[in-house]
């Protein structure tokens, strides 16, 4: 990862030219068709796996309480907007497990905001406050996960992390 001028890696939400363009040498173009969508927030594109910016969408076995399968309907919308299209990355950073993360857009539309917006993820607010408007409608709407009393993904995978297995 290219470093600042104190040698540590850029983390801003908004990467430099420089950055930018090393980005693209790294992952690519930046723009083609997705390969694979191997769970419900990453997407395959050649040979790189990227991250969409900003959300965190339920993991593929994540289930709600009342049993909403939305880890499964997620990647499978994500699957829906994504087949035989190109799909244009803007890189933002690449996260601990080596994948981009970029806003990813497909026919001009941010899938990040997409799958908010339509309940199927939630703004990840840890990282960036660019979809929590889209999540706040969502929530209003009763939409996707928040009609179904979803643990968002960050709390589901604490016991994963302690050593339980998927539920």
């Amino acid at each position: 990862m290219p470093a600042s001028g104190d040698g540590r890696p850029f983390r801003s939400g908004r990467p430099s030219a420089i950055y930018a363009a090393w980005s693209q040498v790294v992952a690519g173009t930046g723009q083609g068709p997705a390969q694979t969508i191997t769970d419900d927030d990453t997407l395959k594109q050649g040979g790189v796996n990227n991250r969409p910016w900003g959300i965190d969408a339920p993991e593929l076995a994540q289930t709600c309480s009342d049993g909403w399968p939305a880890g499964r309907l997620a990647a499978t919308r994500l699957q829906a907007r994504t087949v035989r299209r190109s799909i244009v990355r803007q890189l933002r950073d690449r996260n601990r497990y080596g994948r981009v993360v970029a806003i990813c857009r497909v026919g001009g539309e941010d899938l990040g905001a997409i799958l908010v917006r339509e309940g199927l993820a939630w703004a990840f607010v840890r990282y960036s406050s660019d979809y929590v408007g889209q999540e706040a409608a969502a929530k209003a709407a009763r939409r996707g996960v928040h009609a179904h009393g979803c643990q968002p993904p960050w709390g589901w995978r604490v016991p994963l992390r302690e050593g339980a297995k998927y539920r």
